[in-house]
């Protein structure tokens, strides 16, 4: 159901092992011509090109006697496909083990990646208890909330394949919710690597105006889900979505939580319509789904924790942190996190996310482009989370004292700042270096082009939407630029000003040429 609000304020798939595959023919009509069987089924036809390439172990995806793939997901993906796999050696999974093949309908594969190297000569038998492990997991919160059994995984993420206890627990890690996935090494008992399911970020506004948002029920029962976006709702902290009497929400007031919700809605069905219209993806999982988001948290923050957004206040306690460009934010964390590879590792990476968030953030307020909070390319402008006006601005990021450019301290930079040179390429691929029009300039950094020609943010998303496509969970600076250019050189050509454009924005922010990258054969 359709509602006017008073104020806008704020599945998965089994895994199936690689084998060689049955004819593609075997569930069509008798006598249908492969072009019938194609047009039936190109999702069928891009999995099974897929499997075929992983069980001859094409390019990048070579392993090891001992290792085996199994296919986790097939996402449409901008006209093609994303086909998604994890490994196991010995039995055992592959952290890092990931890998994707792109195919089209047609049965053809246009390109692969893997997160890393065939695992060979790794040891199965640990020598560190599981409840050893446990404990040295907890060790890393401050409050234990909750833990989760231990299980062996490979862990291939470093510089060389370890066996390694994978334990989860939750609960505070300095005064913030925290859900880490710790991986101690279990030949050592040393942590050898971790990772948090909670991705914290920071907010907006809250003031658009009446607006219409998807909600659901009848008569004098209804309830703030969306029962046209699968996984969509908002309510408290309890997790339950906010009921009512009738089909108008909120009051107006910056402190009241329907209100936030009003907001929130409408800023993830905003993504969720960008992403459909715009980028060709079904849903904030690309699979028809979404997920739940929470208002209410009593802290100046919001954050993405792997299965739902919540969303706090302004420091002031004036404003909820649900504005567009905060919710589609925390909504592109997840979407980075059911692209192929997952979260991920590592502060680069960490970057590469929070970047990811702020770029579909910026990508649904343009979508949106509601006078009231007009597209600008900054984060949190309208909540002024702490008196310092926004949080951060991709056009420029050392505005907020992050780096513009990518250099070799960038892994060891904190997320949020991390963020900067992504962010900064993204803006000059859709604005350029000089846009005009009242647009802000964008600095180029030392050795860089002249200057850099804009395509527009649509193209631009799809760009990156088309990289995120081939993401592994070992994705760096360079992974980003490679499988943006394989994005270009699919979408728009290698001769393309797209093309073009893609590269010299990454030469402007200092992301070295990598080997073997897609070559565009038009200059900037």
């Amino acid at each position: 159901m359709r509602r006017r609000a008073l104020l806008a304020a704020a599945a998965g798939i089994a895994a199936v092992a690689v084998m060689a595959p049955t004819t593609p023919a075997s569930a069509k009509p008798p006598g249908a011509t492969g072009a019938e069987r194609v047009a039936a089924d190109p999702r069928a036809s891009a999995a099974t090109a897929a499997d075929r390439a992983v069980a001859s172990g094409l390019d990048e995806l070579r392993v090891s006697p001992d290792e085996a793939y199994q296919r986790t997901a097939v996402t449409p993906t901008g006209g093609l496909y994303s086909v998604t796999y994890q490994r196991s050696y010995k039995g055992l999974p592959v952290v890092g083990g990931d890998a994707v093949v792109i195919a089209d309908g047609l049965g053809r594969v246009r390109d692969t990646a893997a997160a890393a190297g065939a695992v060979r000569g790794v040891p199965t038998t640990a020598e560190v208890s599981a409840d050893t492990a446990l404990e040295t997991a907890k060790g890393r919160l401050s409050r234990v909330d909750d833990s989760r059994a231990p299980r062996l995984v490979v862990l291939a993420w470093g510089e060389r394949p370890v066996l390694a206890w994978e334990a989860t627990v939750s609960g505070l890690a300095d005064g913030r919710p925290s859900i880490q996935h710790v991986f101690v090494d279990a030949r050592t008992g040393e942590v050898a690597d971790a990772y948090d399911d909670v991705k914290a970020g920071t907010g907006t506004g809250y003031y658009y105006g009446s607006v219409t948002i998807n909600t659901s029920g009848s008569g004098s029962s209804y309830s703030m889900t969306d029962g046209t976006r699968s996984g969509i709702r908002c309510g408290g902290q309890n997790g339950s979505a906010y009921t009512g009497t009738d089909d108008a929400w909120g009051t107006g007031s910056g402190t009241n939580l329907e209100t936030a919700c009003v907001d929130g809605l409408y800023g993830v069905q905003r993504e969720w319509d960008m992403l459909r219209d715009w980028l060709g993806r079904n849903g904030i999982n690309g699979n028809g789904g979404g997920f739940p988001m929470r208002v209410g948290l009593a802290d100046v923050n919001a954050y993405w924790n792997g299965s739902y957004t919540n969303f706090g206040h302004s420091q002031d306690n004036q404003r909820q942190a649900t504005p567009i460009d905060v919710v589609a934010h925390e909504f592109g964390h997840a979407i980075f996190q059911t692209t192929p590879g997952g979260a991920g590792s590592g502060n680069e990476n960490g970057g590469i996310n929070e970047a990811t968030g702020d770029v579909f953030g910026a990508l649904t307020e343009a979508y949106a482009n509601n006078p009231n909070d007009p597209p600008d390319y900054q984060v949190g402008e309208e909540v002024n989370l702490v008196g310092d006006g926004p949080i951060r601005y991709m056009y420029n990021p050392s505005l907020a004292g992050d780096p513009n450019c990518w250099s070799s301290s960038i892994p060891s930079t904190e997320v949020h700042a991390a963020a900067g040179p992504l962010n900064h390429w993204f803006y000059l691929l859709a604005e350029g270096s000089a846009p005009g029009g009242g647009k802000p300039n964008s600095p180029i950094c030392s050795g860089g082009p002249s200057s850099v020609s804009g395509i527009g943010i649509q193209k631009a998303g799809k760009i990156y939407m088309g990289a995120l496509a081939r993401k592994t969970s070992s994705w760096r600076y360079a992974g980003v630029r490679s499988a943006s250019l394989a994005a270009a050189v699919e979408l728009y050509g290698a001769s393309s000003a797209e093309c073009a454009a893609t590269k010299a924005a990454w030469n402007a922010v200092s992301v070295p040429v990598q080997s073997g990258e897609p070559t565009c054969s038009s200059s900037a």
